[in-house]
């Protein structure tokens, strides 16, 4: 989810806390990170998403549709069509790759379809269900969501990535939202991150709070799955 620039001003207050270290290395402490090193790749972070954020904005809006095709047919390999399948995707902002008619063509076929919702900051995401007909409003950031209907715990999620790297990190906007969300739930949804290649980067110096994405699709016909994940 974006952050707003009060967000980008303050952006270690609002990050996922280094509190998920556990997963990675139960010996792991929070002294352990290096409080120079995390301001500098909190810096670091900053620079590399308003670059990318702007090269993503460069993109003519058909070659981005023509993307969000190509990545539609493989979210249909990636996402079973099943009553237990609920997804949850998310509304285009600043650029993104819009799936608005993929989440339609889905939801006709079945399965059930959520878009994330903003409770408050440094908390996870609460997740509405969707459908064509719901009532929108606009929340946090002027995005639009379910204003009513049911709360639901997806099976997968899929998250638009402002950058990513060949483990599987996300680069987002630095809420942290997605990472504190996809920690809290058991059983953990098969996250999938969607994104222009342009999007690719060496690594985004993960933390030990970031949490990988399981697959990486960008419309080259071959969805990756995270090496972190492996």
């Amino acid at each position: 989810m974006p952050d707003n620039d009060e967000d980008d001003k303050n952006e270690t207050a609002f990050s996922s806390p280094p509190c998920f270290m556990h997963e990675l290395d139960p010996s792991f402490a929070v002294t352990s990170i290096d409080p120079i090193q995390q301001k500098d790749v909190v810096r670091w972070r900053k620079a590399e998403r308003e670059r990318l954020i702007a090269t993503r904005l460069a993109i003519s809006a058909s070659e981005r549709s023509e993307c969000a095709d190509r990545i539609g047919q493989e979210l249909d390999a990636l996402v079973p069509t099943a009553p237990t399948t609920t997804v949850s995707i998310y509304w285009p902002f600043k650029g993104e790759l819009d799936f608005r008619p993929w989440m339609a063509a889905a939801h006709a076929r079945g399965i059930r379809i959520a878009l994330p919702v903003v409770v408050a900051k440094a908390t996870p995401l609460m997740f509405r269900e969707w459908t064509p007909e719901v009532r929108m409003e606009r929340g946090v950031w002027n995005i639009l969501y379910p204003a009513e209907g049911a709360i639901v715990v997806p099976t997968h999620v899929i998250a638009p990535l402002v950058g990513y790297d060949p483990q599987g990190y996300r680069l987002g906007y630095g809420g942290g939202f997605f990472d504190r969300t996809l920690a809290s739930l058991d059983p953990r949804p098969i996250a999938i991150g969607v994104a222009h290649p342009s999007a690719a980067i060496a690594t985004i110096y993960p933390q030990p709070f970031d949490i990988p994405m399981t697959w990486i699709a960008t419309g080259d016909g071959t969805p990756r799955r995270a090496s972190a994940q492996l």
